[in-house]
């Protein structure tokens, strides 16, 4: 007897090919060549370092996978391959568009044109290096398709989102997201990027006793990412309170938290992994650093990780700009499934 759940993913990465092909048919041909790459399989991405930075003296790293890069730097201190928006034709930018929106879930896209407004607010008062829509790249590594194994590479200075697909199955990771600034204004309306991520946080906080919150705050520098680009495969010894000493509705709060990364993702593609995460959550563990409280309707100061088999979650204010609630780094990874690995396998 057929699977109905297998139909559905098989349908669903059915839909992302035929928008993925009807963007590539938008390109001429030259565009089409600077945008597709083979899909190279590795055992696991390395780091790749770039000098960048004003004097040209800093360290920016990247993260490779055959051709595909992977950071947290601005586009232009680390080149991704693919073709930047700001090159394409409204026509073109439209089919790329739509092939997100088959690609990620409705809140993933809402979660990556907040973050792209808010890279070109910060591009609107001027910045020595490439930001704002136009620096936004995408790429497609092999051939899309039901049956071939490929993947899409989205992304700019403050999201990169690698999406691998083989059949009924997608995997997203590994992920960045970001903001600078945290709250801006567009069409005469208020925007702040990544609320969800840092209230559910402190909210989930709020609720552990002092035995819970003892175990969960750690001494970790609020602006440092443990496994940020460069690390792929690594893992590190869980830290925080686990979740099997969690009440029922502290690890829903848990997985909800979990779900704004893993839930970017399209629903359907979204939910083996979201079910495997729900099933591993007793050992799935939540760290805090940093202060306990933060103002409404705003980012706080600290920083928190979420680390299960197979996931590891980091939320990091960041220094530059003076403001660590407008400045934030987060990284998703799954470590055995980064890039697809387990589809390639």
């Amino acid at each position: 007897m057929a699977n109905p759940a297998q139909g559905v993913g098989v349908a669903q990465t059915r839909t992302i090919a035929t928008a993925a092909t009807a963007f590539l048919n938008a390109l001429s041909d030259e565009q089409r060549a600077a945008v597709r790459f083979v899909f190279e399989p590795r055992p696991k991405a390395t780091a790749a370092h770039f000098r960048g930075g004003m004097r040209g003296d800093v360290d920016m790293v990247g993260e490779q996978y055959g051709r595909a890069m992977w950071s947290n730097f601005p586009v232009s201190d680390v080149p991704r391959p693919g073709l930047r928006m700001g090159s394409l034709s409204e026509v073109q930018r439209e089919a790329a568009m739509a092939l997100l929106r088959m690609l990620l879930s409705d809140r993933g896209y809402r979660k990556v044109l907040d973050i792209m407004g808010s890279d070109q607010a910060l591009a609107d008062t001027g910045t020595p290096y490439a930001a704002g829509r136009a620096a936004y790249t995408l790429a497609i590594f092999g051939t899309p398709s039901v049956a071939d194994l490929w993947m899409v590479q989205f992304g700019g200075h403050h999201l990169a989102l690698n999406v691998t697909m083989l059949g009924e199955h997608a995997v997203l990771a590994p992920v960045l997201t970001g903001c600078l600034p945290a709250i801006y204004e567009e069409d005469g309306k208020r925007v702040r990027a990544l609320a969800a991520e840092n209230d559910k946080a402190f909210a989930l906080l709020d609720t552990l006793d002092k035995q819970q919150r003892g175990w969960a705050i750690i001494g970790h520098p609020v602006s440092e990412l443990a496994l940020g680009p460069g690390r792929d495969g690594e893992t590190m010894l869980p830290v925080g309170v686990k979740g099997s000493t969690l009440t029922s509705r502290q690890r829903d709060m848990l997985f909800d938290l979990i779900n704004e990364w893993v839930g970017i993702l399209n629903d359907v593609h979204a939910a083996p992994r979201l079910a495997e995460i729900r099933a591993a959550l007793d050992e799935t563990y939540f760290a805090w650093s940093g202060p306990t409280t933060c103002k409404p309707d705003r980012n706080g100061t600290s920083y928190f990780r979420v680390q299960g088999p197979k996931l590891f979650i980091e939320f990091s204010p960041q220094e530059p700009g003076g403001d660590l609630t407008m400045h934030v780094h987060t990284i998703y990874r799954d470590a055995l499934n980064a890039y697809g690995r387990a589809l390639s396998a």
